[in-house]
């Protein structure tokens, strides 16, 4: 069965409720991020994704979360100044979330997705077709610059 996010509610970075359907019609690319990993270096290649396929409806959307070694354990304002300095990463970054254990959405509703189950680790990627359905899943080690992401996510915009 095809899992679907357009109704998963999340908390974007200034508290406010918004809905996934909000990103109705675009291509995105859930990723749960930290700064303090040794995946951290990821941000430069996830804001070149945005870059490369943001005019073609496509969004990186990133869930800073604490659960994997305490990696993530600055505030908001805290993760968005580095990623935005470190990084010069611009795409949309949320609330913090829980990715495993007593998960927080949108991860309760991915981690439905086949193959289920948990979130391994830091930066594991979830593509998201135009229509909301979970098209694919990626661990930590893929690199977003990957042959097989960058694939998927030219074939998500194809379609």
């Amino acid at each position: 069965m095809a899992v679907n996010v357009t109704d998963v509610v999340v908390r974007d970075a200034a508290g406010a409720e918004r809905r996934l359907g909000d990103w109705a019609g675009h291509v995105l690319l859930i990723v749960n991020v930290a700064s303090r990993c040794g995946f951290t270096r990821q941000y430069a290649g996830l804001q070149t994704l945005q870059d490369t396929y943001g005019s073609r409806g496509f969004t990186v959307l990133g869930f800073p979360c604490n659960d994997f070694g305490g990696q993530e354990p600055g505030s908001l304002a805290e993760i968005q100044q580095f990623c935005s300095t470190t990084y010069g990463a611009a795409f949309p970054l949320f609330d913090k979330v829980h990715a495993t254990g007593a998960k927080t959405e949108p991860y309760s509703t991915l981690t439905q997705a086949e193959p289920a189950g948990d979130v391994a680790w830091n930066f594991e990627k979830f593509l998201i077709g135009r229509d909301g359905t979970v098209l694919g899943r990626w661990k930590s080690a893929v690199e977003p610059d990957s042959a097989e992401l960058t694939a998927a996510i030219e074939a998500a915009l194809a379609a």
